[in-house]
């Protein structure tokens, strides 16, 4: 094998810092906390008596909750996606990767599922929304929601090889969970969802990134 230029040594994905392997059987876990929430929402169970007083409680609609829900937007948080994955995939292929598409391509693979799966469960389940939407089913679970944690969180696992120091890479972390928590507490502050919407997207995107970061970590370095 050539060695590699000085370019693509510069940009080769930073070496330190990974994490210990989790145990694969923790994937599950999310996906079975959805399965339940789905079933108290289908059998309309007493977790939605909770749900409802705490939505009565935390809902204020207001523009700050407004333009905090916004930024789960697809016009919004799909493009941050985007443009972190031709980033991504031109320091990989600068580098000299073999599969330097393959990370890029997953992310956007998997920002294109969640509809898939979003859209056909709001039919199933037919929840209605809180008093302060227009009454009608297909609230459950949050599709903003589930577009912000896959559209940030996927950016944040592409990314993280590529940031050389532990501030970074800390940095990037905070900024993703701080986008998707202000997405999930504005679309509750603002009425759009109950908070169980918004619990269930959380659970049905930490399989999905989970299944995207084991993927990252079985490539080549």
């Amino acid at each position: 094998m050539p060695p590699r230029s000085d370019q693509q040594t510069q940009d080769a994905p930073a070496p330190a810092g990974r994490p210990a392997r989790p145990s694969v059987f923790l994937l599950p876990v999310p996906v079975v906390l959805l399965a339940l929430i789905t079933w108290q929402v289908v059998v309309e169970g007493p977790l939605l008596r909770l749900d409802e007083r705490i939505s009565r409680a935390l809902v204020h609609p207001d523009r700050v909750s407004e333009l905090m829900s916004d930024l789960g937007d697809v016009a919004v948080a799909v493009p941050v996606l985007m443009l972190v994955a031709v980033y991504v995939a031109r320091r990989a292929w600068t580098a000299g990767g073999e599969r330097w598409w393959v990370p890029s391509f997953a992310a956007m693979i998997l920002m294109a599922v969640v509809p898939l799966v979003v859209v056909p469960l709001k039919a199933w389940t037919a929840r209605y929304g809180t008093p302060v939407v227009p009454p009608g089913p297909g609230y459950y679970p949050s599709g903003h929601t589930a577009t912000a944690a896959v559209a940030y969180g996927g950016a944040l696992l592409i990314l993280l090889p590529w940031l050389r120091t532990p501030a970074a890479r800390r940095a990037a972390v905070v900024t993703a969970a701080v986008l998707v928590l202000t997405v999930s507490y504005g679309l509750v502050r603002r009425g759009y969802h109950w908070p169980l919407d918004v619990v269930a997207s959380w659970c049905l995107c930490a399989a999905l990134l989970g299944a995207l970061w084991l993927l990252l970590r079985r490539l080549p370095r």
